[in-house]
């Protein structure tokens, strides 16, 4: 029986030229959800009076669709190729958001919303995959370091002038700015697809299943630290999708116009920038428990804060320390998902759709607190940290039970 043949998806991509252009889809990519899902709050908020606890509940929501989307949106880019995924996920969002620019009621705008959020689920992990693809170990800790760079410095970017585009071109540009970026990325896809068919089939190399590098004095495998990191990744992304969706209500609370409050709750995001840029040059975290949950400790108590600080200079420190945590969490889900095993469409799919599960867990908590509880202060942020703390007692549990 003959070999079977590399799929067309495999080809030409760890080339420099054609690496690069990968990068430039990451930012692309970045840049036009990071502006709509970020500051499409802000909008609900202004077009239709949501506050928090609505809000909140249209982030769960949009957490639970990501999860599955984003599962089966892995096992599309396996099966039909890395770059027909980013195509396909790109001319969905940026069709759906064009039509979304000439609608103005909720009904509608909901359905944008979350069409354009499973056409998101389409480009996450194929270019994850695509980043990593046949890589040699070597040379994945540099390349996953510098994807995390590239989404992380451009969405950090996208949302600290979100609040400035919005006063200056009006709330619709939160449609048509985006549609026009990703329009670019389709269209960047649909050459880069052209130019790696030139290329000659790259040979994968074996599944990466091995132990833990020299020098570490972890006893536990790399395959168990992957199983900790999508636990944790997933309750990073359960407080970190609770902050965005009060983010609106918190710059309320500081007194901060739309500009300011870009400009100012986007602190944490160039944090965790910068803490892919300190993780990238520094690699001797990988397989590391300490840095795993000294980060994860770090992360609640700083989410407490955040949500919490009735002080504005508290409540930037608080975001420091939180993008610097969820930095090392998030790095680590990533690194040990494509380090661990050779499905890497899959893999990017079960990451990101543990990133989804906890965008639906914490955004849903927090609301049922307000609800139970709503003139009790700091409920929903006494809820989400309540089952932070249970996250950090299953970490244990997995790290000594699977030592013994």
């Amino acid at each position: 029986m003959a070999a079977p043949q590399s799929p067309p998806f495999h080809r030409g991509l760890t080339s420099r030229k054609l690496k690069t252009g990968v990068f430039a889809l990451e930012t692309l990519n970045a840049l036009g959800t990071t502006y709509f899902f970020y500051d499409i709050y802000y909008y609900t908020q202004a077009q239709f009076h949501f506050g928090a606890l609505r809000n909140l509940w249209l982030a769960a929501a949009l957490g639970t669709v990501y999860a599955f989307a984003a599962f089966f949106g892995g096992k599309f880019a396996q099966k039909f190729g890395y770059l027909t995924a980013v195509k396909c996920g790109a001319g969905l969002m940026a069709s759906v958001f064009l039509i979304g620019s000439q609608i103005h009621g909720l009904a509608g705008t909901l359905a944008v919303i979350f069409i354009g959020n499973i056409g998101m689920c389409l480009t996450w992990p194929a270019l994850e995959a695509l980043m990593s693809e046949g890589e040699p170990p070597a040379r994945l800790q540099s390349l996953v370091g510098i994807y995390n760079f590239v989404w992380a410095g451009a969405g950090a970017f996208a949302y600290f002038v979100g609040g400035a585009l919005l006063e200056k071109w009006g709330a619709q540009s939160i449609f048509y700015v985006p549609a026009i970026i990703l329009l670019a990325e389709m269209g960047l896809a649909f050459w880069l697809e052209r130019e790696a068919g030139r290329e000659p089939a790259l040979e994968l190399d074996p599944p990466l299943l091995r132990p833990a590098p020299e020098g570490s004095t972890s006893p536990i495998s790399p395959a168990v630290f992957l199983k900790m990191a999508w636990l944790a990744n997933p309750l990073a992304y359960l407080s970190i999708n609770t902050v965005i969706s009060t983010l609106p209500t918190l710059a309320k609370r500081f007194q901060l116009s739309l500009m300011e409050a870009g400009f100012v709750c986007s602190i944490w995001l160039f944090a965790r920038t910068m803490a892919f840029v300190f993780l990238r040059l520094w690699p001797k975290w990988h397989y590391r428990f300490r840095f795993l949950i000294g980060s994860y400790i770090a992360m609640i108590f700083s989410f407490g804060a955040i949500l919490l600080s009735p002080d504005l200079w508290v409540f930037i420190v608080a975001q420091i320390i939180f993008g610097l945590a969820i930095g090392l969490i998030y790095y680590s889900s990533l690194f040990y998902s494509m380090d661990v095993g050779d499905t890497k469409g899959e893999h990017g799919g079960i990451h990101e759709a543990a990133i989804g599960a906890g965008n639906a867990g914490g955004p849903a908590l927090a609301a049922t607190a307000l609800t139970l509880f709503p003139g009790t202060t700091g409920s929903a942020a006494g809820a989400v940290c309540g089952l932070l703390v249970v996250g950090l007692a299953a970490l244990y549990r997995m790290r000594y039970r699977r030592a013994a």
